[in-house]
């Protein structure tokens, strides 16, 4: 039998899980985030498709985002009860004979051997549902970068193919930042260079690339827009590579022992998260977004990996000093990044 790829995407995720919680919004726009009050500041964790017609998407100031859909119902962020949903998703998908590799609460990549993986999709929607009510989306492929990108096509609630065989019919004209791992920024200095499609960065020179986006990441475009990715999926337990704590002000921060004393108190914070944790943290990062929605962040790789809260706290405000102390602040972060795990 033939070595296939699947990642499973439950659809609206947060908002499904919501909409069951409250059935009586089936059908209505939904939007997840905060404290679930659009006059605070806050963004978007999730909106359902009905809010997504009008323009919201996640990571949106809430306030725009009520602006946009004013008739919207705003919820709170609930991080247990998707973990819990996710849980029960993640259990559906590996009572399934294949290799489960989770990627966070609402999507897996799933390694099969089977002659039909269009009937292997379609089998993972119907049992993901009926345990959980919820749908999903399942992306075929033969390698990861393709069966990831295929869930695209496949939204909502479908199946998608994408191989070798028609990698450059699907994906030749779509715009660079189409593929997986390359952002805005990065798309937009690929156009720079006159790449705007996949097509355009396949056939681009390596050593163009190299020199303008470094000779790691520039090359490694290019191997993205030839559709490579990796064949081997690894039924290893998700686990986070970081913790991190944010606040979004309602009045901006203009004061610099202000500032210093909210980034204390989230490395704080954080560092509670690490020892609960009981993995030790090995870098520390702090996110600074200015007034009016400019986000920045900087982080630095500390002495030796530590779940020491004084430590964390320190490097908080050593990292937070690298900043320009001339504008207001809006949202304060500080994320503490893990040893990385050993590999497999």
């Amino acid at each position: 039998m033939a070595a296939w790829i699947l990642h499973v995407d439950l659809d609206q995720f947060i908002a499904a899980v919501e909409v069951l919680r409250r059935p009586e919004l089936r059908g209505r726009p939904v939007i997840v985030g905060g404290a679930g009050d659009p006059t605070q500041r806050a963004v978007v964790a999730t909106a359902s498709y009905e809010a997504r017609e009008f323009g919201v998407h996640s990571g949106m100031p809430m306030r725009l985002a009520a602006r946009k859909c004013p008739d919207a119902v705003f919820l709170p962020h609930d991080a247990p009860a998707y973990e819990a949903a996710s849980e029960v998703v993640m259990d559906t998908l590996r009572s399934f004979d294949a290799v489960v590799q989770v990627l966070g609460w609402d999507e897996a990549f799933l390694g099969v051997s089977t002659e039909d993986p269009w009937a292997v999709a379609r089998d993972i929607q119907r049992e993901v549902e009926e345990k959980t009510q919820l749908s999903s989306s399942v992306g075929i492929g033969d390698n990861t970068l393709r069966a990831k990108l295929a869930t695209g096509f496949a939204k909502p609630a479908g199946v998608f193919e994408l191989t070798r065989d028609n990698w450059v019919e699907v994906m030749a004209d779509r715009p660079t930042q189409a593929l997986w791992g390359i952002g805005r920024k990065t798309a937009r200095k690929l156009a720079e260079l006159g790449y705007v499609t996949v097509a355009d960065l396949a056939r681009a020179d390596p050593d163009v690339l190299a020199a303008r986006l470094g000779p790691r990441i520039g090359p490694w475009c290019r191997t993205l827009a030839l559709g490579a990715g990796s064949t081997t999926v690894r039924g290893t337990p998700y686990v986070p590579r970081s913790r991190s704590r944010e606040t979004t002000f309602q009045q901006d921060l203009t004061s610099p022992s202000d500032v210093a004393a909210e980034v204390a108190a989230l490395a704080r914070r954080v560092a509670d998260d690490v020892v609960a944790e009981g993995r030790p943290a090995a870098r520390v990062a702090v996110k600074v977004r200015f007034a009016p929605f400019f986000t920045h962040t900087r982080s630095m790789t500390l002495p030796a990996p530590t779940s020491s809260a004084a430590v964390i706290e320190e490097a908080a405000l050593e990292v937070l000093a690298r900043f320009a102390a001339d504008r207001p602040i809006r949202l304060l972060g500080v994320r503490a990044e893990f040893v990385p795990a050993d590999p497999v």
